[in-house]
């Protein structure tokens, strides 16, 4: 029932959700080497460690591995996630992260531990009613952490407004086709996210 706030991540999805915004014609070549955003993960440290002997327990960094579900790991990719550094493994990190960044939003996840996969040999399999079980003990701990949290961030409005990210994904956005092959949806939404981008890049 530890909360983990992840600084890295590795992506183990299938490409089946949609990971980008540039497509049709652009393509966003958008710096990901750290995924997260650190000034929001400071504001989580800062009101975990406030919690303290009060039950919520903080890992401040560490790399979550993102799979594909619906299916929980094979015992095999459970020792391989474990030997790559992994610290916890989720289904649902990515590609929100990868999107963000393209977008130029702080964003940062806050993990929360309810099982040992299927790698713990003295401890059962993971299972659905296991991850629930945990989730509603430790619900009281989640809910205080994010209120602390959005408390926090109410008082920083340049942080929420991702100040710090601006103007980070456009130069990395390009044209990769001649105009008559470009989808006019594509141009559509990097329009809608800068406006004015087409005129720039014109």
């Amino acid at each position: 029932m530890d909360f983990v706030v992840p600084d890295q991540v590795i992506d183990r999805t299938k490409g089946n959700r949609p990971f980008t915004f540039f497509e049709g014609g652009l393509v966003g070549h958008v710096p990901f080497g750290d995924p997260y955003d650190g000034q929001i993960a400071e504001v989580v440290r800062g009101c975990a460690k406030s919690m303290e002997g009060e039950g919520v327990v903080l890992h401040p960094a560490g790399t979550a591995i993102c799979m594909e579900g619906p299916q929980f790991s094979t015992r095999a990719e459970s020792n391989l996630y474990r030997a790559w550094g992994g610290s916890v493994i989720s289904m649902s990190l990515l590609p929100e992260a990868k999107l963000a960044r393209e977008a130029e939003l702080a964003y940062q996840v806050i993990c929360m531990a309810t099982d040992y996969d299927c790698w713990h040999t003295g401890e059962s399999d993971v299972d659905v009613s296991m991850v629930m079980r945990y989730m509603e003990a430790n619900g009281r701990n989640a809910r205080r952490l994010v209120g602390a949290v959005l408390d926090e961030l109410c008082r920083r409005p340049d942080l929420v407004a991702a100040k710090h990210w601006e103007g980070a994904s456009l130069g990395a956005v390009m044209f990769c086709t001649k105009p008559e092959g470009r989808d006019p949806k594509a141009l559509e939404r990097v329009q809608y996210l800068f406006p004015g981008f087409l005129a720039e890049k014109k």
